[in-house]
């Protein structure tokens, strides 16, 4: 016997759904229970099992009487427990996350585009992350790509496996240099990783390489985010980012690979680069104009604009009426100066150090291990005394190279702060000793720097004493403050005199490059959750992609990054959706009478600061950031001068002024670029209409707050009136504490991000979810509420008989649950059966044989109606007995009503993927399995009088 999908069955004592998956193998049955949750999923073999179809029960109302409210929560847990929604937004019925409205605006691109290239590069902390799961998840639901690989820098890969469980309900496996060889054991012969896990989270540097970028482009699944997209493009000159870049075009090689790239920095100020990203979504792109303004350019920017979506957090504040609520941040800039032994020190070095590079007997490749040398040396001397020791100790990487171009390579690999690579390895000391001897005059001098060097950590470190009484204010007035140091030494040595000064009173915890990326997490979520004052003290590798929002509102750069693009990831971790604080503030401390500091301050960071105040946008140094760098220092090493004490930024002027040139030309064309990626093409109304019917369907914000505040009272769980309720489940029914998942005490909160001790709760939450089902089964099924519970009844019934002053003939409203087929093909491929869930309330006015129907507005008036007479349980269930009995008359109306609403959600899937011209072809057919489920039954009859 053969059973559609969507069809009830009875088997193992109980009704079953029949599921999409029943198609994969002729004698298995791939079963949901009738109410129950994904979790329940299981199969049938049916040469071994008994399996027939069934019909839904319609209620008894001797058996299911109830009341208004109960009939309201009925719905309310119906609602809340689809997982296979009907409406075009399949994804938002499984995702344990409350998408804002312009979150929605790339899934809307992406289901225009056929296959998906997109390139999402909204600003840093808007939520990115969300909005390409998000896309990821509608794509597996609706069935056109069954597996999917997020392509990320390791360090980040534990945050994109924990987002895609936690928020989206994807288990991905994380593969890793450090997790392959446990993942390969669990194979069988012949088997692919790939093969094994439809769902995986890669290092990119790992899979990059030729040992394993072949068996990946041989396997790779249908769809493929890429993070830190601007760290795979090409013509940078790097080795890794060009590695990168080659694996990502031959992925997209393939004109059926879905691609998403996601990045907050997608112009680096090479235009080079970004047009290699740009090939990544469409070759063609590389020939695009530079200007992309004018009337004569329409047509490209139209085509651009279909896979490019680009804004600013100023157009996402307010979107669609609703409110995102970023903080507001507070900038300061304070400053230190250094101690007189300190500023001699620096003198003295500053001077050696052009001593070693203008040595005219060297050769250009011994000039440049010299001049990175230096640079490193002055560098590490501006962060912290431990560093520069350490520095003056070490030899220089640059050292054992052999050729000029490979000791540039090295340097800057090592002493700059690159725009087109990871953060990883950031923070580690690049060395100054450059010659072999080990008793050679250079070596023994650097040593004797080193001694002394060492002597000035502590009080005579001003800039330490400073750094501490920032942290003192910042903490004073309320602030949990991250403090970036430059390097792994200097944070030990900043950790410890803070824990040296606060004596245990305020908690401080160190994270570098040194720990592995799932240690850094941990410490960091440890910090958080603790009671009391906290400060976390860290390199460069927490200023991409980890979350510290929850639990830090403050940045103190300790040590200028020499890239604005760094500086403003750094502050971008804790001012981002999601920061609960309403003020978030930022300080860049600075040496005044420190050159190094002077020039990365006036040059880079003072002018990037003034962009960003001008255009609320981040703009990136429109030239290598690195070769300004360096031509900058190079102006301080090699010129003349008396010393650092009578620095003046003469020297500086013509190259600021080229800096300055062409930064403004650059801001002024990221404003127009802006203002054509926003996302002009994607109407509001398209996102709002489509929006609120799916949470119509599905029940909207704040829908879970006060299905469970009406529910769980009536089952023995207390639901206090407050912002972060504490509920104790002891009381409540064995099957309940089973289907919720929760055992004991409980704290909700109803809030994103959840604060700390409480449990983030959104509509798809598993304590939701499972209390939808088993108040729904319970109202089915009065036995469900287990032998335990004696004296409670199902806070929902199925039908009730009701007596108010605000009808005045009687009325009555059904409560139907609908399955649909939705059918879709893409291209010439065949149709995929996919199941959807729908429900319908309606209402007629008099009796089922001469029926007079209410509006859509009518009928949901009729939930929230007071009632104002009580009717005696006997003439209830009699009046409602008529009612059900006279029901069959209305079965033809019903279809055509049923019929209309599957046309209605077929043009709803239609209009989301309204392509433009050559996006490709996907059809939807809506096929609805009749006959619905009859939930429920309601009569409203006039309290006094008024037609029977």
């Amino acid at each position: 016997m053969t059973f559609d999908v969507g069809s009830l069955v009875r088997a193992r004592g109980r009704e079953w759904v029949v599921l999409p998956e029943s198609n994969a193998e002729e004698d298995l049955l791939v079963l949901r229970p009738l109410g129950g949750t994904e979790e329940e999923i299981t199969g049938v073999y049916l040469p071994l099992e008994t399996v027939e179809a069934a019909r839904f029960p319609p209620p008894e109302p001797a058996q299911h009487l109830g009341n208004h409210r109960s009939g309201a929560l009925l719905r309310e847990a119906v609602r809340l427990g689809f997982r296979s929604g009907a409406g075009p937004f399949r994804s938002l019925a499984r995702i344990n996350v409350e998408p804002r409205p312009y979150q929605l605006v790339p899934l809307l691109m992406a289901l225009r585009l056929d296959p998906v290239r997109l390139l999402i590069a909204d600003d840093v902390g808007v939520g990115k992350t969300v909005e390409a799961c998000l896309i990821a998840r509608e794509f597996l639901d609706r069935a056109e790509v069954g597996r999917t690989a997020v392509l990320c820098p390791p360090h980040l890969a534990e945050q994109w496996k924990d987002a895609l469980a936690s928020q989206f309900n994807l288990d991905a496996a994380l593969i890793l240099p450090g997790t392959v060889s446990r993942l390969e054991r669990d194979l069988a012969p012949g088997e692919s990783l790939f093969d094994r896990h439809p769902h995986v989270v890669i290092s990119m540097d790992y899979i990059k390489t030729d040992r394993h970028r072949h068996e990946f482009l041989r396997m790779a699944p249908e769809l493929i985010i890429v993070d830190e997209a601007h760290t795979c493009t090409s013509g940078s000159g790097n080795r890794g980012t060009q590695m990168r870049h080659d694996l990502l075009r031959s992925l997209a090689a393939d004109e059926n690979r879905n691609l998403i790239l996601v990045t907050a920095t997608p112009h680096t100020g090479k235009e080079e680069n970004f047009r290699s990203l740009l090939t990544l979504l469409d070759p063609e792109f590389r020939d695009l104009p530079l200007d992309l303004s004018g009337e004569q350019n329409r047509k490209f920017r139209e085509r651009l604009a279909r896979h490019l979506v680009q804004r600013r957090r100023g157009d996402l504040t307010e979107y669609l009426n609703e409110s995102t609520p970023f903080p507001d941040r507070e900038i300061a800039e304070t400053s230190y100066t250094l101690h007189p032994d300190y500023r001699g020190l620096l003198d003295r070095i500053l001077d050696y150090c052009r001593e070693r590079v203008l040595n005219e007997e060297l050769d250009r490749h011994e000039q440049r291990i010299r001049w990175w040398s230096a640079l490193a040396l002055l560098r590490a001397l501006s962060s912290s005394p431990p560093a520069a020791a350490s520095t003056l100790r070490n030899r220089a990487a640059t050292a054992r190279t052999t050729t000029e171009a490979e000791a540039d390579e090295v340097g800057k690999r090592t002493v700059l702060d690159l725009e087109d690579e990871t953060t990883e390895g950031s923070d580690v000391l690049h060395g100054s000793q450059v010659d072999e001897d080990g008793d050679s005059p250079d070596r023994r001098r650097l040593l004797e720097f080193a001694r002394e060097v060492e002597k000035l950590a502590g009080e005579r470190d001003l800039k330490l004493q400073e750094g501490i009484g920032l942290v003192d204010t910042l903490l004073k007035d309320g602030f949990s403050p991250i403090v970036f140091c430059r390097f792994i030494p200097t944070v030990e040595y900043v950790t410890a005199a803070l824990r040296e000064h606060y004596g245990g009173k305020v908690v401080v915890e160190a994270v570098t490059g040194e720990l592995p990326p799932a240690e850094r997490e941990r410490r960091v979520e440890a910090l958080g959750e603790g009671a009391g004052k906290r400060v976390l003290v860290c390199t460069d590798c927490l200023s991409e992609g980890i979350n510290l929002q929850q639990h830090f509102d403050a940045v103190l750069h300790y040590d200028l990054s020499w890239n604005p693009t760094r500086h403003e990831q750094r502050e971008g971790r804790v001012d981002r959706f999601g920061q609960q604080a309403d003020v978030v503030r930022t300080v860049t401390f600075y040496g005044q009478d420190n050159p190094v500091d002077g020039i990365v301050l006036q040059v880079l960071l003072r002018k990037h600061k003034a962009i960003h105040d001008s255009l609320g946008i981040t703009v990136p140094v429109p030239m290598d950031t690195n070769t300004v760098v360096e031509a900058i220092f190079e102006g301080l090493l090699l010129r003349e001068s008396a010393g650092a004490g009578q620095l003046s930024f003469d020297f500086l002027a013509e190259e600021q002024r080229k800096v300055d040139v062409q930064w403004d030309a650059a801001a002024d064309r990221e404003k127009r670029s802006r203002t054509i990626f926003a996302q002009h093409s994607i109407k509001p109304e398209e996102v709002a209409h489509e929006l609120v019917a799916t949470r119509e369907a599905l029940g909207g914000e704040g829908a879970a707050r006060a299905f469970l505040a009406e529910a769980l009272p009536a089952l023995n769980v207390p639901f206090p009136d407050a912002p972060q309720p504490t509920l104790s489940f002891d009381e409540a029914p064995a099957a309940l504490r089973d289907a919720a998942g929760v055992d004991g005490k409980v704290t909700l909160s109803f809030r994103d991000p959840a604060s700390r001790g409480a449990i983030r709760i959104t509509r798809t939450h598993p304590m939701v979810s499972g209390t939808a089902s088993f108040v729904l089964e319970s109202a089915l099924d009065p036995a469900a509420l287990g032998n335990g519970s004696s004296g409670l009844a199902s806070p929902a019934q199925r039908c009730a008989l009701i007596r108010t002053d605000q009808v005045s003939e009687q009325t009555v409203l059904l409560l139907l649950r609908l399955r649909f087929h939705l059918l879709v093909r893409r291209g010439r491929g065949p149709e995929e059966p996919l199941l959807a869930e729908d429900l319908l309330t309606v209402a007629f006015r008099g009796t089922p044989s001469a029926p007079r129907w209410l509006s859509d507005e009518e009928t949901e008036a009729l939930l929230s109606l007071t009632p104002t007479a009580n009717t005696p349980a006997s003439l209830a269930e009699a009046r409602l007995q008529q009612i059900l009995t006279g029901l069959p008359a209305l079965d033809d109306a019903l279809e055509s009503r049923i019929r209309d609403r599957g046309e209605a959600l077929r043009e709803a899937h239609q209009r989301v993927r309204a392509a433009a011209p050559g996006a490709g072809g996907r059809s939807v057919r809506v096929e609805p399995h009749l006959p619905p489920d009859l939930l429920g039954v309601y009569g409203f009859l006039p309290a006094v009088g008024g037609s029977p």
